[in-house]
């Protein structure tokens, strides 16, 4: 089994923790996590691709072991978070890479491939989204704040930090939620109880709609384009809902969709299955 090595490399005074396994000359794969999670969550599917594929898995800033700076000094956008990623990719000679997407990791590759379609030679969509219908009504709460950024609608996101709905995202959806180990989830919930994680958070859920805002350049991208797409999306998920996935097909045709009886975190119960889609994908 190859080696999983752990390092952190200094991005313009910011630091980025990241994961890093298979052979520096086989083709780049670049895994990038979501909300409220980090690279951690690639714990189990990274061995069983560090054979075939040279894997880099960075925490996004803000996030697991990578820098959180204060939002005085760093405006928690998702924006800024594509240009640390993208400076980040350049640094450690990633100049052509497929990338995995999942949640937050999407609108942050989704501008990667956006700016530089050269680099990208295939994309893996898991519960990953670019369309408006792929947003669930969960979504509602979030929108108010969208529409109105009082401190009211504020405050009412606030619900979604806590303990009790990371472990919810973790287990919904789950058709047996006793096999979900409890270690990433409480591994997330240690990193949202910092001091200040809740309003770095609080921003990102109000940048969201920026991500929206970008959704038909991402497919104008997709149909331009055409990357070889993978969609392997955990059908139960609450809040990026399978239209999401078979979205890809209108502006990419030649895209690839499956769908998993699982939930949000799909690799948490089945990493042997989509690790094994993306072998057959992108051999």
């Amino acid at each position: 089994m190859a080696p999983i090595r752990y390092r952190a490399v200094d991005i313009d005074s910011f630091n980025i923790f990241y994961r890093e396994a298979g052979p520096p000359n086989a083709s780049n794969l670049l895994l990038l996590h979501g909300f409220p999670s980090a690279g951690h969550m690639f714990r189990d599917l990274i061995p069983l691709l560090a054979d075939r594929f040279h894997i880099v898995a960075p925490d996004l800033p803000g996030f697991g072991q990578s820098d959180m700076p204060p939002r005085e000094k760093f405006k928690y956008t998702f924006d800024n978070i594509a240009r640390v990623i993208e400076r980040f990719t350049e640094v450690i000679g990633f100049d052509r890479f497929a990338v995995y997407v999942f949640d937050y990791g999407a609108p942050t590759g989704f501008r990667l491939a956006v700016r530089h379609p050269e680099r990208i030679t295939a994309i893996i969509s898991q519960n990953g989204n670019a369309y408006e219908e792929g947003l669930s009504e969960g979504w509602t709460p979030i929108r108010a704040y969208w529409q109105d950024p009082s401190q009211a609608n504020r405050n009412a996101l606030r619900a979604f930090l806590t303990p009790e709905t990371t472990r919810w995202q973790y287990t919904h959806g789950m058709p047996d939620p006793t096999i979900v180990s409890p270690d990433g989830q409480n591994l997330d919930n240690f990193y949202l109880a910092r001091p200040g994680a809740d309003e770095i958070q609080l921003d990102l859920f109000g940048d969201y709609k920026s991500n929206v805002a970008l959704y038909p350049s991402f497919q104008k991208y997709f149909r331009t384009h055409q990357p070889p797409l993978l969609a392997v999306w955990g059908k139960n998920d609450p809040f990026f809902i399978p239209p999401g996935a078979e979205a890809f097909k209108r502006d990419n045709p030649r895209a690839v969709v499956r769908f998993l009886d699982t939930g949000h975190f799909a690799l948490e119960t089945h990493a042997r299955q989509i690790a094994d889609s993306i072998r057959d994908f992108l051999k």
